[in-house]
């Protein structure tokens, strides 16, 4: 590796810290930091999008150089845009700002907003792409996601004991992992715009789904809920946060927003609740459960990503996993996961995260 490539990486690397700051904060616009290098290799400048209406990382980043960014490199985790939307677009911002190079992670998957990258050429200033280009997409799972399938990412998440069950045969499950797991899950619920459950879930455990404890604001809330079977009174309902009751029959509940849905199989029909989630801007969806919703975006092949928080404890039994379903005959046809990163541990507990891969069909 040149000296060159090692500092863009050094550099690349700052602008994805930068842009994770706000992650649970921009949607439904990417994550993106900004890093400005001069000549002579020090940074003079960094930016950051801190949400829908703010400037872009770019410009934020420029605004603080001035005059410092003529023949400066300047680097960003993805293509300035060249959309005017609720900010102008900010590759004429940087084209006009005389920087000699610029180094970008990765290209904006949406048409009409690209177009930056030919901007910069087409004023002369090098560009490279593609450095660090799997981690700046990655970084950006949720609207990449969004951009490209008009639907959310979706992340599967389940507290289980190390025979991978949710609660007890007696229908226990407070709490199987302890206090440092369950303050992550809320920084988890915080990173996400939705938080998503079954009704069986609401039924057996009356969650309120809200980020306790921090000061970030509530994800939206949803019940997957094929026959508006959730309580008038359910925890679900209260404390203000947008809920959401996804149903295959008619109805209104007090509290929440009743949205019916197609049905498939007596079920609601995951793929048009996606799709109308995408239509509000959710770019994100972390999945709670239970084991049959687990199982139903599974089939679907709706879910991207998977966190487990694992207790050292055994129940055994027929006690609930954390995946229910009828389960597959054979191991070609099971689902398959990429472990990312090292176990995670939060007192006695592990958190295990996991990118699942398409499904292979015999």
């Amino acid at each position: 590796m040149t000296a060159t490539a090692a500092r863009d990486r050094v550099h690349m690397e700052r602008a994805l810290a930068l842009a994770e700051t706000y992650r649970g904060r921009t949607s439904p616009n990417p994550i993106v930091g900004c890093v400005i290098v001069d000549a002579a290799g020090a940074v003079i400048a960094e930016g950051v999008h801190r949400g829908p209406g703010t400037d872009h990382a770019e410009v934020d980043a420029l605004k603080q150089a001035g005059d410092r960014a003529q023949g400066a490199t300047l680097y960003v985790n993805l293509e300035p845009c060249n959309h005017h939307g609720r900010t102008p677009p900010c590759a004429p911002v940087v084209r006009d700002a005389r920087v000699a190079r610029v180094v970008i992670g990765i290209a904006d998957p949406i048409a009409s907003h690209a177009g930056g990258i030919a901007v910069l050429h087409a004023a002369g200033i090098a560009v490279d792409e593609g450095v660090l280009g799997d981690a700046c997409e990655a970084a950006n799972r949720p609207f990449f996601t969004w951009a490209r399938h008009r639907r959310p990412a979706i992340t599967l998440k389940a507290a289980i004991t190390l025979d991978g069950k949710i609660a007890t045969v007696g229908g226990e499950s407070k709490w199987i992992t302890g206090e440092a797991a369950r303050a992550d899950v809320m920084q988890l619920r915080a990173t996400h715009d939705a938080v998503m459950v079954g009704i069986g879930t609401v039924l057996a455990d009356d969650p309120r789904l809200t980020v306790r404890q921090l000061e970030a604001r509530d994800p939206i809330r949803i019940v997957v809920d094929a026959h508006l079977r959730t309580p008038a009174n359910a925890a679900v309902l209260a404390g203000g946060a947008r809920t959401i009751i996804a149903t295959a029959r008619p109805g209104d509940l007090e509290g929440a927003e009743v949205w019916e849905l197609p049905a498939r199989d007596g079920r609601v029909d995951l793929h048009a609740l996606a799709h109308r989630l995408a239509s509000e801007n959710v770019t994100s969806v972390l999945c709670e459960g239970g084991g049959e919703l687990h199982a139903s975006l599974l089939a679907a092949e709706l879910a991207d990503e998977l966190y487990l928080y694992v207790a050292p404890t055994i129940v055994g039994g027929p006690a609930k996993s954390w995946v229910g379903g009828g389960g597959v005959a054979a191991l070609a046809s099971a689902y398959r996961a990429t472990f990312d990163g090292a176990p995670v541990m939060f007192g006695g507990d592990v958190r295990l995260h996991a990118i699942l891969a398409p499904r292979r069909h015999p």
